[in-house]
């Protein structure tokens, strides 16, 4: 994996990491004013700090994961059953 290819797939599993990990612990408010800026069903504590180094974390497992997955010779297409037929 190249230092490109391993920045956009750290990009791409960070949104999709930074989605499952937004709704946990988020709690509406039932009452919300829209007078005062607020939203009936917003979140009243969004935690945004911890929800992104969660993210990070979770993200910097899966990618050296993917890394490790990508670098081995346990999944690839260049030999064993998976390997194109070569002409």
């Amino acid at each position: 994996m190249t230092w490109f290819t391993g920045i956009v797939v750290f990009l791409l599993v960070w949104w999709t990491a930074l989605f499952c990990i937004l709704p946990i612990g988020a709690r509406p408010d039932p009452e919300g004013d829209p007078a005062a800026g607020g939203w009936r069903g917003a979140p009243v504590a969004a935690n945004l700090g911890w929800k992104v180094l969660a993210t990070t974390a979770l993200t910097v497992v899966i990618w050296v994961g993917i890394w490790f997955l990508v670098e081995s010779d346990w999944l690839s297409f260049r030999s064993g059953w998976l390997a194109l037929p070569s002409d």
